[in-house]
């Protein structure tokens, strides 16, 4: 992209491109895709407002990738770790009907609020995910329950390259290399790392 592109283009880009995914996940697992559903006008115009916000500048800045979105929280809202009611509190866009407050999002608040506050945290990162759309599996019961990427062979192969092209993508943002920062011991960390060799 050309360094004329503020981060927050950039990753408004990366967002649009993710509308346009369509993925051939194994039986059992679906992916959610906030960029492309039936709110997306919605979730654009949370995106917009929040990145025109924090990364309207030219700054690099460090990755802090977790695993994948939450069906409740990112997968909804479209802004990583940032539950509807804490994006419409940094946005001042009202996000109807799914104000979840989600422990994962409370862990990075806190972490914000410790670290100076939303301006220097999002100054210094970017939040984003090794696979940036959610996948879901359907459980015995029938319910829907949150996937990570990893725990399922067949799943991986068939998120691999998209994954993979994701990560290239996101690096593009205009991201500082030198560290990227993970969110889970398990998989995902054993992930990043295995494709960093």
């Amino acid at each position: 992209m050309s360094g004329r592109t503020t981060v927050a283009e950039r990753v408004l880009r990366f967002n649009e491109q993710l509308a346009e995914t369509a993925l051939q996940l194994p039986p059992g697992f679906t992916l959610i895709n906030p960029f492309s559903g039936p709110r997306r006008g919605h979730v654009q115009e949370v995106t917009t407002a929040f990145y025109q916000r924090f990364y309207d500048d030219h700054r690099p800045r460090r990755l802090v990738l977790g695993s994948s979105p939450a069906r409740r929280g990112t997968a909804v809202t479209g802004v990583p770790f940032a539950d509807a009611e804490l994006l419409a509190s940094q946005t001042g866009i009202d996000i109807d009907g799914y104000a979840i407050s989600r422990t994962s999002s409370g862990f990075i608040e806190d972490v914000i609020r410790r670290y100076g506050g939303r301006d220097r945290f999002y100054a210094d990162f970017v939040m984003s995910f090794v696979c940036p759309l959610g996948v879901v599996r359907t459980n015995a019961k029938g319910g829907e329950v949150n996937a990570n990427y990893y725990e399922n062979k067949k799943l991986l192969e068939s998120l691999r390259s998209f994954i993979l092209d994701a990560m290239r993508r996101q690096l593009a943002f205009g991201t500082d290399a030198s560290v990227c920062y993970c969110i889970g011991s398990g998989g995902n960390f054993r992930f990043l790392s295995k494709i960093n060799m």
